[in-house]
């Protein structure tokens, strides 16, 4: 038994691995009501996809409704448990029966095999700006083949799906303030220009560059809070001003850009130029500027910098704190333990929850 009613979809017909597939346009407030998630109640295997992970899905609603006038989406992808027939267009040589009419029973379910947490989003967002309910999203829709293939489906979308690295992440946001304070002091700060990778955020011994695009950004983050992000002419010169400060009590980081050390070699010996480094040095410059009383000398604060042991076979000082079993480390301990050692050489007191951690490692030591 059929239903004597059907939804209509304007669509395309197209041809993978020898099956049938049908693009087509579905209004934003219509997905909730057509596309319904499988059942998480469900054993795994006995549901087409993952479970949806919940604490997603409203940072991807604020990023819709904070974007609305210039948010993105890909294609959601669905199967149709159901009866479906095409209705071509035309039967010229120009679009070969591809463009026409999908009609799909109203008996039939729609279950997402890819998007599920864009639906969710979605769906929460209209409900605070009800008039994104009339845009659109494309919608491919695959006719169901049973749950075995509906499972392999999911893990054919998912097989090639390669996240970009922070970096390039970085390199590409144009809505973040602390992205664009990043790439700003990457292309105009003298310690910075010519010396990061902005693409990837690992460094291949290689490579000539000495820092990572996210590996700044984390520091930034870690030296600003929001509120200075947002005065961005103020921020670059802040940043600009510290890092300067930094750089010139870093011998190897002067070395690398007179050509005199690869920055290979640099990072092969020493710390310094590693991500939980940078962190560190950023959360050191925020405690300089909050504990300062009037105009800071930042060179005359940062002096003892140069006298720090950054060598990688100084285990005696990093073993633990900015390196484990010989290996640069990158949890936030070990960035407050680099802290730690970094404000103990240039004389900042620790913060009371610096210290509690200091104390819990030295007591491990011994």
């Amino acid at each position: 038994m059929t239903s004597p009613f059907s939804y209509t979809f304007p669509a395309i017909r197209g041809v993978q691995a020898g099956r049938e597939y049908y693009v087509s346009m579905c209004p934003l407030r219509l997905l909730a009501k057509l596309f319904v998630f499988d059942n998480e109640e469900l054993m795994p295997e006995l549901r087409a996809q993952r479970s949806i992970n919940r604490s997603r899905i409203p940072e991807i609603a604020r990023y819709i409704v904070s974007n609305s006038g210039s948010y993105t989406f890909s294609a959601i992808t669905a199967s149709i448990d159901g009866k479906v027939s095409f209705d071509a267009v035309g039967e010229d040589d120009t679009n070969h029966y591809r463009m026409g009419t999908l009609q799909v029973d109203m008996d039939a379910k729609f279950i997402v095999n890819d998007g599920q947490h864009r639906r969710a989003a979605i769906q929460m967002a209209i409900e605070e700006r009800p008039e994104l309910g009339d845009e659109t999203i494309a919608v491919v829709f695959f006719h169901d083949r049973g749950l075995e293939r509906c499972q392999q489906m999911f893990a054919d979308l998912n097989r090639h799906a390669i996240k970009p690295s922070p970096s390039l992440n970085i390199l590409y946001n144009h809505r973040n303030a602390a992205a664009s304070l990043t790439k700003h002091l990457g292309l105009t700060s003298p310690v910075f220009r010519n010396l990061i990778e902005s693409e990837r955020s690992s460094l291949s011994k290689r490579s000539r560059k000495l820092f990572t695009l996210s590996a700044l950004h984390f520091a930034i983050l870690e030296m600003l809070n929001e509120e200075e992000l947002e005065d961005f002419s103020a921020a670059a010169k802040k940043c600009s001003e510290f890092w300067e400060a930094v750089g010139d009590q870093i011998p190897e980081w002067i070395y690398v850009r007179e050509g005199r050390m690869t920055a290979g070699e640099v990072r092969q010996d020493f710390i310094h130029s590693h991500a939980i480094v940078l962190q560190a040095l950023g959360r050191v410059g925020k405690s300089l500027y909050q504990t300062s009383s009037g105009s800071l000398d930042l060179r005359l604060a940062l002096k003892k910098i140069r006298d720090i042991d950054w060598s990688r076979a100084n285990a005696a000082t990093w073993e633990g704190r900015a390196m484990i079993g010989g290996r640069m480390a990158k949890n936030s301990q070990n960035i407050t333990l680099t802290c730690n050692e970094i404000k103990r050489s240039i004389g900042l007191a620790l913060t009371p929850e610096e210290q509690a951690i200091e104390s819990a490692f030295t007591a491990a030591r011994q």
